[in-house]
């Protein structure tokens, strides 16, 4: 039998070794061993979901690591559930697939809702709000977008040069009503009044607030704001205090706000699930994530991993937002409109 054996096996085989591999495949499938296998994939798997549903427990003081990992924080789940679970079932893992479970719910509890199609239609007012890049290459058809969007009222940031004076020219037949503080401006069909640079303390104008009277006569404060810009730096981490002072100062400023009806338009430079904007975020609420669909991703504008760019209300019901097509700018330009 045992020549036969080897006969069958071919010249040169070791039928012990063969034998070896066929339980080692056996095991392989068998069921008992896919809860065995794949254990550190599954503790993966908790600790991902446990860092989505704890987040605001990240610390800020080393690096403001919290803060970092709450801008991007759709993509923990949006790229570490796939890898994780293609790794199981490549390792044949049953306790990882299980484990899973927990992000993935987790997920869906966080951004589930932002991911549905909750536009309206209707509103009497809209807005749009683009930070169209100091060294955009081509300031004339970046304002030759913003005006076919069609808006009532726009807000521009990172206004420079003579790019400046382009858009002042470009957009005043469409807005006769313009103020420009420093690098932010805002255009308007409707008449602005009590325009005013807003103390973001950053030593130059990157904010203002205005009241535009809008139709039916009633009033409403515009804020525009450019926070400082952050970075990701080794040696440094998330440095992001400059911009979080900024939102700081502009929180103060709008929780002064006498009128009761307020919208913010501008490039925040941090998201909404970021902790160090809650001076700002606490008060107001996202267009995007009431009356949006999706994420809203505005940054870079070749492929947008974080809406940055944001409009925000008081005292208003958003009735849909959206963000336009691409233009000259390192961003993407985001509308929103609004049943005054």
């Amino acid at each position: 039998m045992a020549q036969a054996y080897m006969t069958e096996l071919g010249p040169g085989q070791d039928p012990e070794r063969t034998a070896s591999r066929a339980s080692g495949l056996r095991d392989w499938w068998r069921p008992e061993g896919m809860w065995h296998r794949g254990i550190a994939l599954g503790v993966l798997a908790v600790v991902l979901g446990l860092l989505m549903i704890l987040h605001a427990q990240v610390p800020n003081s080393v690096g403001n690591l919290g803060s970092l990992m709450e801008t991007f924080l759709p993509w923990l789940g949006i790229i570490g559930i796939p890898v994780l679970l293609v790794a199981a079932v490549l390792r044949r893992s049953a306790t990882a697939i299980v484990a899973l479970v927990l992000p993935a719910v987790v997920w869906v509890v966080l951004f589930g809702g932002q991911v549905t199609d909750k536009r309206g239609t209707g509103g009497n007012l809209t807005v749009v709000t683009h930070n169209v890049f100091a060294d955009n290459p081509d300031p004339v058809g970046t304002a030759k977008d913003i005006v076919k969007a069609g808006a009532d009222v726009v807000a521009l940031e990172e206004l420079a040069g003579d790019a400046r004076r382009t858009y002042e020219e470009r957009l005043a037949k469409t807005y006769p009503y313009r103020t420009v503080q420093g690098t932010v401006g805002l255009w308007s069909k409707y008449p602005i009044a009590d325009a005013a640079p807003v103390d973001t303390k950053m030593g130059w104008t990157r904010a203002l607030r205005a009241t535009v009277r809008v139709p039916g006569g009633r009033q409403v404060a515009f804020y525009v704001a450019h926070m400082p810009s952050v970075e990701v730096q080794l040696d440094a981490g998330f440095t992001a205090k400059r911009r979080d002072r900024s939102a700081a100062a502009l929180g103060e400023e709008i929780s002064r706000e006498r009128l009761k009806q307020v919208i913010l338009l501008g490039d925040l430079n941090g998201t909404m699930n970021d902790r160090s904007l809650a001076p700002v975020t606490a008060q107001m609420r996202s267009a995007q994530g009431a009356a949006g669909e999706g994420f809203g991703f505005t940054y870079p504008a070749g492929f947008p991993m974080a809406r940055i760019d944001q409009i925000m209300v008081k005292g208003i019901v958003p009735v849909s937002s959206w963000s336009l097509p691409r233009t000259g700018s390192d961003h993407l330009p985001i509308a929103a409109s609004f049943q005054i």
